[in-house]
């Protein structure tokens, strides 16, 4: 896309004809507004967002109500903004796939929520404060109009203030999946390698979209201005150029660059950077990586190459983290892990061994009566924190309770059940209570001598039965 140079317009003549950029307020679109976005944009449904957002930038320049004073030319901008909104958004784009417009119908729960579909979402619909031009879908109407208007788009030299005029572009976002170690996620990774395809300046032309030694032409129908001027019941109308599309110069079929059509960019599938990832990842955590994404897709004219700035867009790495079998990560920084211990050392007590994420291992004292799913912390040996702290380590008991695989066993559990004085549990070991049983010091106090020697003959009666003794 070639540019027009802020000094060759008719300045003066150029804003008695039209006024400045007027403000545009948030309405709510109805049902029947909604056109189909992609015959709005004259694009097909497997378009890229670069595509789109190219097929925008070119149809909102042509029908800006203020640049074009054709009767419809408001209509069809609002179309254009509607069409962009859905086409731009990966949801509302999904959804109107899906369910076309009656996806924005009020109160279907549409891409803004239980209200529909709104406008801009705000009082003002490219983001800025009300009354001004800010982002669009990644599109700066500022830069877009700012030089027909003789005002806005512009930002001053590397100073912040000095008098030359520039332009900036900033080319599209790229996103990467990259997968991690749970270890990696946890304390970070230097020099992870990237790979990913982006646009790059063509490497003929240099991104000009011209043959070498070939240049753009003032457009012969509006003398560069962009518009073109005529008469209607009296008054004097203005619209934008059909010849150059408002750009205010032409480039020969003949002269375009042969690789890149005109493009200014081409397609670099084999760019790989390598970045350091911060510490405390989690699945579905995006890192930016600025300056590393696409090339601007614009094609510059070198008249124009002192008074326009263009910067890749980022690199938006999107993390998968290998799942651990034996850790997880909950509240950011605290890192759980779940110990199995049999019912014998939850009531008894006893020593357990624990692994970490550093790869040591820790031993830990249970505490005799430790509850099912009780947790205990460990301070300092989970996920690292700014400034050098860590989160905590979180244990968490699972008691294992297994069906007896012994006679032996059984009886032994029968004789704890007996000394509880457990009457729900069933015997089949033993036999029935024995009048002792019912005694309640023997009950109250299994340590008395009554209750030791019931047991004593519980457990020997039993085991002689389970030996085949008589």
């Amino acid at each position: 896309m070639n540019f027009i140079s802020r000094s060759s317009l008719p300045r003066r003549a150029f804003l008695n004809a039209y006024p400045l950029v007027r403000a545009f307020h948030s309405t709510s679109i109805r049902l029947q507004d909604i056109k189909d976005p992609y015959e709005t944009l004259g694009v097909g449904k497997n378009a890229s967002s670069s595509e789109i957002k190219k097929a925008y930038y070119k149809l909102a320049k042509k029908f800006h109500p203020d640049i074009n004073k054709e009767p419809n030319a408001e209509a069809k901008f609002h179309d254009l903004q509607n069409a962009y909104e859905i086409l731009s958004d990966d949801t509302k784009k999904q959804q109107y796939d899906q369910f076309g417009a009656a996806a924005f119908n009020n109160g279907a729960g549409g891409p803004s929520g239980a209200g529909g579909f709104h406008g801009f979402g705000g009082a003002n619909p490219f983001g800025g404060s009300a009354g001004g031009f800010g982002n669009f879908g990644g599109i700066n109407f500022e830069d877009l109009f700012g030089a027909a208007f003789g005002g806005g788009g512009g930002r001053g030299g590397p100073s912040g203030g000095g008098s030359s005029m520039f332009r900036e572009y900033k080319g599209d976002s790229v996103e990467v999946i990259h997968r991690m170690k749970f270890k990696d996620a946890v304390f970070g990774a230097k020099n992870a390698n990237l790979q990913f395809s982006v646009l790059d300046p063509c490497g003929v032309c240099h991104g000009s979209g011209l043959k070498k030694n070939a240049q753009s032409s003032t457009c012969p129908s509006c003398h560069g201005t962009g518009t073109t001027v005529h008469v209607r019941g009296g008054f004097q109308m203005a619209s934008t150029c059909n010849q150059c599309g408002g750009e205010g110069t032409t480039v020969r079929p003949e002269d375009v660059c042969s690789k890149c059509h005109g493009e200014g960019v081409e397609l670099n599938s084999q760019r790989s950077i390598s970045v350091d990832l911060p510490q405390g990842l989690q699945d579905g955590d995006v890192v930016r990586v600025p300056g590393q994404g696409s090339y601007p897709h614009l094609a510059v004219d070198p008249k124009m190459k002192n008074s326009v700035k263009l910067h890749r867009g980022d690199v938006l790495v999107r993390i998968r983290v290998d799942k651990d079998s034996r850790f997880s990560i909950r509240n950011k920084t605290d890192i759980w892990f779940t110990k199995e211990i049999p019912i014998t050392t939850a009531a008894l007590g006893g020593q357990v061994t624990i692994p970490t994420v550093d790869d040591t291992q820790i031993r830990l004292k249970v505490q005799p009566g430790t509850q099912h799913d009780q947790v205990i912390s460990i301070p300092n040996m989970g996920v690292p924190r700014i400034g050098g702290e860590r989160g905590a380590m979180k244990v968490q008991y699972k008691i294992v309770i297994k069906k007896p695989q012994s006679k032996a066993e059984k009886c032994l559990w029968e004789a704890l059940a007996d000394v509880t004085n457990d009457q729900a549990a069933r015997r089949t070991e033993t036999t029935s209570h024995s009048p002792e049983s019912t005694n309640s010091t023997a009950t109250t106090n299994p340590d008395n001598p009554s209750a030791l020697g019931r047991l004593e003959k519980f457990i020997s009666n039993t085991f002689n039965k389970i030996k085949g003794d008589k």
